[in-house]
């Protein structure tokens, strides 16, 4: 069993190593009140489009209990995340290459367990990164659907938190619903919006619109709206075949608008300094 305590120690014993001047990790959770919005998608291919700028980018399959990563990708894949928990692997031995450069760490499918852990346990994993090899410029982070403990450990763990919401009632509903919990339980104000499987740009802007408007009038919130991906057959194809569509279809609707928001994203500031609880990679924050 993973023990929270063990990573706390690895971490310490990691951070009389690294330099001071090591280079933050700018971590993106991508969250989504209701599943079926196209979340891991999304970020799979966002993270393909960082890492063709020229960045060293890990995904973390952190749908704990219903991964799908490596099936979006057809990847073969021997050890997830569960053989962290048990002790079986550590966390450089789970980790695959995908597509494009990009690194990912996979998570278990259909095992109770592992959608039933403890919080002790979430924070473990977060810690665990301490202790990873490489060295990424990016951590996306494709976190499970809901407001689960996993779900606000990671996305408090992260510096960006990008809703994805689609334009159907219960998708805007719990994406609020999201934005509400970790408001108000958590103390965080700013999220970043996509807006997926839209009809054109306008009604992305629109989609936009109504998230804004019920979060600024009840709650004390900055939403920063990061773009639109419209609905597209090309899209649909790639998933068909186990691929991505910025790598397949490449000029497709889909696949530029994708790249329009990868291109905002490298642009957001680095995070500077801690916030005073659990973060993944800490250690390599400025002023600490």
């Amino acid at each position: 069993m993973l023990e929270t305590l063990s990573y706390a120690r690895q971490a310490e014993g990691l951070n009389s190593l690294l330099s001071p001047s090591a280079s933050p990790v700018q971590v993106i959770a991508v969250a989504s009140g209701k599943g079926g919005v196209g979340k891991t998608n999304l970020t799979a291919n966002i993270s393909v489009e960082l890492s063709r700028m020229g960045n060293k980018v890990l995904i973390l399959d952190a749908d704990l209990g219903l991964a799908n990563m490596d099936v979006l990708l057809g990847l073969n894949v021997k050890k997830n995340i569960s053989h962290l928990i048990s002790g079986e692997a550590d966390i450089n031995e789970i980790i695959v290459n995908g597509p494009e450069g990009v690194k990912i760490i996979p998570g278990s499918s259909g095992l109770y367990r592992m959608a039933d852990l403890s919080h002790a346990e979430h924070i473990g994993l977060v810690r665990a990164f301490s202790t990873i090899a490489v060295n990424p410029d990016y951590l996306v982070i494709d976190s499970a659907a809901g407001i689960s403990d996993s779900v606000i450990t990671f996305t408090r763990a992260a510096h960006e938190i990008i809703v994805v919401v689609c334009d159907e009632p219960a998708s805007i509903t719990d994406a609020y619903a999201l934005i509400k919990v970790l408001n108000k339980n958590h103390g965080i104000n700013k999220f970043r919006v996509v807006a997926n499987m839209v009809n054109n740009y306008q009604d992305g802007v629109n989609l936009y619109g109504k998230l804004l408007k019920v979060s600024e009038r009840f709650l004390d919130v900055t939403l920063d709206y990061l773009g639109a991906v419209p609905y597209d057959e090309y899209l649909k194809k790639s998933v068909q075949k186990q691929g991505l569509v910025v790598m397949q279809y490449p000029r497709s609707k889909a696949s530029l608008a994708i790249k329009k928001i990868a291109a905002k994203i490298e642009k957001m500031p680095l995070p500077d300094r801690a916030r005073g609880h659990i973060e993944f990679f800490v250690e390599r924050m400025f002023n600490i």
